[in-house]
């Protein structure tokens, strides 16, 4: 999926892999069954 791609309701987000608050490892694959707000902001500093 392309970095600009938008998700439409009810459909599933792709796998991601990132970094945790704390700085420990974060898949979305391993979270599967469990509810799960993921919140996505703007780079610090940066208009938007």
């Amino acid at each position: 999926m392309a970095e600009d791609a938008q998700l439409e309701v009810g459909q599933r987000a792709p796998d991601i892999d990132a970094v945790a608050t704390k700085g420990g490892p974060f898949r979305l694959a391993e979270q599967r069954g469990r509810w799960v707000a993921l919140y996505f902001y703007p780079r610090a500093n940066t208009p938007g």
